[in-house]
């Protein structure tokens, strides 16, 4: 399983909205998440500045930033769109981050 990291950036001011969103996050998303051998996923904020970072495992070569092409992972896109910083087609601006070091 390979473990993978990236950043994403929220809009200021919009901390709480987005923790709110993800309690709720759509069943249909975590089982496309999932059903894409992604998990042990987490994100975290740091605050000083909106940057969001994300890490996961994932088993089937594709990340959750890479299911822009399933339906309901575009209508999620679209809902948290007004409160992140993203692309034309409102998939969140990510880039992903090398790792350099890693103690297991």
């Amino acid at each position: 399983m390979e473990r993978i990291a990236f950043k994403m950036k929220l809009k200021s001011g919009f901390k709480q909205e987005y923790i709110k969103r993800h309690k709720k996050i759509w069943p249909e998303i975590v089982e496309l998440i999932k059903k894409a051998g992604v998990g042990d996923y987490s994100i975290f904020l740091d605050e000083e500045t909106n940057i969001l970072f994300g890490v996961q495992k994932q088993s089937g070569g594709i990340s959750s930033q890479e299911l822009g092409h399933v339906e309901i992972q575009q209508k999620w896109w679209d809902y948290m769109s007004d409160i992140m910083e993203v692309n034309p087609d409102n998939s969140p601006v990510t880039t992903f981050l090398e790792e350099v070091f890693y103690l297991k």
